[in-house]
């Protein structure tokens, strides 16, 4: 299913949104003109997840269409890194369900019943999600183009000169045509940071999640990362974004999500969520975060 005509940002932010028929759910939104999203790729229905007494996400649902762009904030300790590793099966969950690309997460069903997969049968499930982390993870001691082609020549089996032109082709995307040869600590943050973004790219994943990509950036190199992550979700890349980016939350995010305490407050297109918050916790968010 696609999303109505996109309306205007004032529209959005003015008039309820329209209603699913087949879910009776609402159908998000874009303001970018001609953008359509396709059905739900990512399902999260009341998850709950803990770590001893520390009760980290609360009945947590959240539904994200394909080619859609999500972004998740919210002080830190509200739960939207453990969201995020949750969705990979980083992180199990305590109760819910989790669908992605269409997986039932963590889990296999038969005959009724829900059964916890394997640890090599939840990396099968992996493969269709691409991760972004705050720290880059790049393998030191490999150049920067053997860390891409890493995944798809020993994971999925690919010929390894078919991966190397793709790698080559998506180091292109990503601004460092001629760092291929280069090793990772010859490279600045944010240059590492986009290559951590072209090896997830290369395994073909169908959502990509970014965990505060540019958090560990030096402040000049911050927009090098966010120019590559709003590149993407113009190409239409399914995405959620945990990030404190509220400038890369208002020119590519669809939705913008708060969390707070472990429960999703807030979930709003941009403009409504930037100029009439129905939450006091996004409110008081805003005004924190924009004042700095």
């Amino acid at each position: 299913m696609t999303a109505p005509a996109p309306a205007t940002e004032t529209a959005m932010a003015d008039t309820p949104p329209p209603v699913d028929a087949a879910t009776d759910t609402p159908t998000p939104r874009t303001r970018r003109e001609g953008k359509t999203l396709g059905a739900p790729i990512v399902l999260i229905e009341n998850v709950q997840k803990a770590f001893g007494a520390n009760h980290v996400l609360r009945n947590v649902s959240l539904s994200v269409r394909q080619g859609e762009v999500v972004v998740i904030c919210g002080r830190s300790g509200s739960g939207k890194s453990t969201l995020l590793r949750c969705i990979d099966q980083l992180e199990s969950i305590d109760g819910g369900t989790i669908r992605a690309a269409g997986h039932l997460m963590g889990f296999k069903e038969k005959n009724g019943k829900r059964i916890p997969l394997r640890d090599a049968e939840i990396a099968r499930q992996q493969r269709d999600l691409g991760m972004v982390f705050q720290n880059f993870n790049l393998f030191p001691h490999i150049s920067v183009i053997r860390n891409i082609m890493l995944g798809p020549v020993r994971i999925l089996g690919r010929p390894a000169a078919e991966v190397r032109a793709e790698a080559r082709a998506l180091l292109d995307r990503v601004g460092l045509p001629d760092k291929e040869n280069a090793y990772p600590r010859q490279l600045s943050g944010g240059q590492q940071q986009r290559v951590a973004i072209a090896r997830a790219l290369a395994m073909k994943p169908k959502v990509m999640l970014f965990d505060e990509p540019t958090s560990a950036l030096d402040p000049e190199t911050v927009s090098e990362v966010l120019d590559v992550m709003e590149d993407l979700s113009h190409q239409g890349m399914t995405m959620i974004v945990v990030t404190h980016e509220m400038g890369f939350a208002r020119a590519a995010a669809d939705r913008v999500v708060l969390m707070h305490g472990g429960e999703i407050v807030e979930d709003l297109p941009p403009e409504a969520f930037f100029t009439a918050p129905t939450s006091e916790h996004t409110r008081t968010f805003l005004s924190k975060i924009l004042s700095h």
